[in-house]
C-alpha cells in the first residue's frame, strides 16, 4: 500500500476532475503489476497495473488507494476488471467518498467471492484525495486559505510605507518556493481586487512540473477595476477569470474580455459578492482544488463565512509593526485560527515556519473502511 501510494501522490496535477490513484498487485509476494490513473490516457490505476500483471494478476492480492469504482463513467467499472482477471484479494486504502457509490465497489467484489480488506493506511489515502471528495460530495472545490504572516500577525505593511503594485515578500525564497508547491496542486487560485490593485500579482504555477489544466487565475472584483495593464490581464491566455457583480458596467467586461479574460456576473450579498456563489461556479467548472492568496479583508471573509476546509500559514520571523494589515479583517489573528485547526502538521521553510491543518474535514460524513466496510 505505500508504493500504491507513492504512484497516486506523483500524480498531482494530472489526474483532476478524477482522484489520484495508485495499484499494485502482488503474487506469491512479487509485485507483479503497478499503476497509477492519468486523465488523459483513461485507463484507471486498476486496469493499468493488470494490463501490466496479465495472466500473473490470477490469484494475486491488488492494493488499490481508493475503493475500485463500481459504475461506468469513462471507463468501466474497476471492480469487474478485478473480477475478471481472476484477482483473489483486494485491499483498499479507503471507500469512495461519492455518496451515490460508496460501499458498492468492495459489495460487488465481495458477491463475487473476492476477499476485501479495506481501511490500511487510509488517513494516508484520504489525504492524497481531500479535494476531490469534497467536490463530490457538495459541488464546490476544496478551499484552501495560504498566508504569509509576520511575527506579529500582519499579512503586509501599512500603506504609508509601501509602493503601489509592489509586492513586499514578508518570507524568504525557501517559503515561496513551497507555494510554487501549493499552486501546482491546486485547480485554481484566488485573489481579489485588492491584492491586485496593491501587489501586482502573476499568480502563476511555476514549479516547472507538468500539469493537466493550466491554473485557472481567479479574480474577484464586483465593480471590475482589475488594471487592463495588470500582469494577470496581460498574461492571460484563457487561464483568468474575473468574477464581478450583477451591476458591474457592460463596457468594462468588454475591455477585460478583449484582452483576453473571461468575465462571469455572480450574486451579490450586501453589496459585495456572495462567496458561496462564487464557490457555486468554480464548482460548475470541474474546479476540485482552490487556493486563497488573497489579503486581509477576503481571508476574514472566507473565514467568518466558514468555507475555508484547510489553512496553510508561513510565519515570517519579521514584525510589521502597528498600522500594518492584520491577517483577516473581522476575524481576528492567526493565533485565533488556530485553536479550531486539527491534523496539524509543522515545518519550516529556510527562516520561516509553517503550519498547515484541517478547519473541517473534507470527507464529512464517508463511513470509516476500518468499520462496517472492514
Amino acid at each position: 500500500m505505500r508504493r500504491a501510494l507513492e504512484l497516486a501522490r506523483a500524480t498531482v496535477g494530472l489526474t483532476s476532475p478524477n482522484p489520484q490513484v495508485g495499484c499494485v498487485v502482488v503474487r506469491d509476494g512479487v509485485v507483479v503489476g503497478e499503476g497509477a490513473h492519468l486523465y488523459e490516457q483513461f485507463d484507471h490505476a486498476e486496469v493499468v497495473a493488470l494490463k501490466q500483471a496479465g495472466e500473473l494478476a490470477r490469484g494475486a492480492t491488488a492494493y488499490v488507494t481508493l475503493e475500485p469504482c463500481s459504475h461506468h463513467g469513462r471507463t468501466g467499472p474497476c471492480a469487474e476488471a478485478l473480477i475478471a482477471a481472476g484477482v483473489a484479494r483486494v485491499v483498499a486504502a479507503t471507500v469512495d467518498p461519492n455518496p451515490l457509490v460508496s460501499g458498492e465497489g468492495i459489495a460487488r467484489l465481495r458477491n463475487a467471492g473476492v476477499e476485501v480488506v479495506a481501511g490500511v493506511c487510509e488517513d494516508e489515502a484520504r489525504a492524497v484525495n481531500d479535494a476531490f471528495a469534497r467536490f463530490i460530495q457538495t459541488g464546490r472545490p476544496l478551499v484552501t486559505l495560504k498566508a504569509a504572516v509576520s511575527a506579529d500577525g500582519m499579512v503586509a505593511p501599512a500603506a504609508a510605507q509601501r509602493a503601489a503594485r509592489q509586492i513586499h515578500w514578508i518570507t524568504g525564497v525557501e517559503a515561496r518556493a513551497q507555494v510554487q508547491v501549493l499552486r501546482h496542486a491546486a485547480d485554481a487560485v484566488l485573489t481579489g481586487v485588492g491584492t491586485v490593485l496593491a501587489d501586482d500579482p502573476l499568480l502563476t504555477d511555476r514549479s516547472g512540473k507538468a500539469r493537466r489544466r493550466p491554473l485557472l487565475r481567479v479574480v474577484l472584483d464586483s465593480r471590475l477595476r482589475t488594471p487592463v495593464d495588470s500582469q494577470l490581464v496581460q498574461s492571460a491566455q484563457g487561464d483568468v477569470l474575473v468574477l464581478c457583480g450583477t451591476g458591474a458596467a457592460a463596457e468594462k467586461m468588454a475591455g477585460l474580455e478583449a484582452a483576453g479574460v473571461e468575465v462571469e456576473r455572480v450574486a451579490e450579498q450586501d453589496g459585495r459578492l456572495d462567496l458561496g456563489a462564487v464557490l457555486d461556479a468554480l464548482g460548475r467548472r470541474k474546479i476540485l482544488s482552490l487556493l486563497l492568496e488573497c489579503g486581509s479583508e477576503l481571508n476574514g471573509a472566507f473565514l467568518t463565512a466558514g468555507l475555508v476546509d484547510k489553512a496553510v500559514l508561513f510565519q515570517s520571523e519579521q514584525e510589521l509593526g502597528a498600522g500594518a494589515v492584520p491577517f483577516a479583517a473581522g476575524f481576528g489573528p492567526p493565533s485565533l485560527l488556530e485553536r479550531s485547526m486539527t491534523g496539524v502538521v509543522r515545518a519550516r521553510f529556510g527562516n520561516d515556519a509553517c503550519l498547515s491543518a484541517y478547519l473541517r474535514d473534507p470527507w464529512g460524513e464517508v463511513q470509516d473502511g476500518r468499520g462496517a466496510l472492514g
